[in-house]
């Protein structure tokens, strides 16, 4: 897109300001990750934090909703942070360890255990949630370093992903964190140390690499019983699933697109309208959409062709008012 039409559409979307107050979705989030952070030691906390939802906070006049959502299921684009903020604390209290399989998510409980699925090359694995972020724009986990390499896009930086929570496991890490167990009864034993067999997939992109040897990791047991405080009717409890050598699972590969959602409605007649004012930014269209029983009317632009370009044209649609705009993988 030329800067000429930029500008233009720039000033045409100054003006739709007060229709974009019907949307009716929001993007949601909780506490920035701060590079000047004192490092945290494992003698200062433990390497499990407590159980955290938080308020609504607002980064760069967007605000964020953290809540319970047992249900979330979200594709779009992911992003990685590592050594900046190794050894550093995370929002709920942990240390960052930039080689654990761990991310960061604006909304989801602190912990949660997610699945993570590299939209690009098909590549899988599960990630406990430990913090807060991204809160760049248009981006919907940070992965830690370690997981970013197994998903195979540290390089490039980003990825189409799709992110899905797994409920059983991550109301097991919340009872936990916050000290409750089943029924009253005691944290259930660690499990047992054995040994489990990896195969390393081969590289992103590469041609018939020769199987990697097969190589043994011994299973930490599950820290289900560490206190994290005496304060409060019960002793805190660490908050851990068995922590073993990660695996990455294959899935099959599907064409996906990058699109910029300006808005959602209720009404069909809203979205024809922000469709026909937004034609001069390029291809607009209305995806229909369930969620539970009420149908949404989403005014998409694109498909764009590349991660930078979204990014030029949230940023535009943010700066002239659509607060609820978001980049999103279909």
């Amino acid at each position: 897109m030329k800067a000429t039409g930029l500008r233009r559409g720039a000033l045409l979307l100054a003006l739709l300001g007060t229709l974009l107050g019907c949307a009716e979705t929001q993007l949601a989030v909780h506490n920035v990750k701060r590079l000047d952070e004192p490092a945290a030691t494992a003698t200062t906390v433990p390497q499990t934090g407590t159980y955290k939802v938080g308020k609504p906070y607002q980064i760069a006049n967007v605000w964020y909703y953290p809540r319970e959502d047992f249900g979330y299921d979200e594709t779009g684009i992911a992003s990685w942070y590592g050594p900046g903020f190794h050894g550093k604390y995370t929002a709920n209290g942990e240390l960052y360890d930039q080689n654990a399989m761990t991310a960061a998510h604006r909304t989801l409980p602190l912990p949660s255990l997610v699945q993570v699925t590299n939209l690009e090359n098909g590549r899988s694995v599960r990630v406990r949630v430990n913090d807060r972020g991204p809160f760049a724009h248009g981006r919907i986990i940070d992965m830690s370093k370690r997981s970013a390499e197994l998903l195979g896009f540290t390089n490039q930086g980003t990825a189409k992903v799709r992110v899905q929570i797994l409920e059983t496991e991550s109301r097991q890490l919340a009872m936990l964190a916050s000290g409750g167990t089943a029924g009253g009864a005691p944290p259930p034993p660690a499990v047992p140390v054995e040994n489990v067999a990896v195969q390393e997939l081969p590289p992103v992109g590469g041609g018939a690499a020769q199987p990697a040897p097969l190589r043994t990791a011994s299973a930490e047991p599950a820290q289900t019983g560490a206190a994290l405080s005496d304060a409060g009717p019960q002793r805190l409890r660490t908050a851990t699933l068995p922590d073993q050598e990660p695996v990455v699972t294959q899935v099959p590969v599907r064409r996906t697109e990058i699109y910029v959602q300006a808005g959602a409605f209720t009404q069909v007649g809203n979205a024809v309208r922000l469709r026909a004012r937004l034609s001069s930014l390029g291809d607009v269209q209305i995806a229909k959409a369930l969620v539970g029983e009420d149908a949404f009317y989403r005014v998409r632009l694109g498909p764009v062709a590349s991660v930078e370009q979204a990014d030029r044209m949230l940023e535009l649609l943010l700066e002239n008012g659509f607060k609820d705009a978001q980049v999103v993988v279909d």
